[in-house]
């Protein structure tokens, strides 16, 4: 089974054997989500927790303390 090391926390990564670039995985140790950005060797990055935009982060209510529609 291929491994990769998070880059949370350096411990190492277990991938399916499958995986595709783009694709997510959990690291088990430190429980970041983690983005696979290179296949060869396979290279993981943390995922970007602001990819969703605004409408993401209306829909769980959160906002930014200059945004005056709340």
């Amino acid at each position: 089974m291929p491994t990769s090391v998070c880059p949370e926390c350096s411990e190492e990564v277990y991938v399916d054997a499958e995986i595709e670039q783009g694709d997510e995985v959990a690291c088990d140790e430190c429980h970041s989500r983690l983005t696979v950005v290179g296949l060869d060797p396979i290279e993981l990055d943390l995922k970007d927790e602001t990819e969703g935009g605004e409408a993401d982060r209306d829909e769980f209510g959160i906002y930014d303390s200059e945004d005056d529609r709340y």
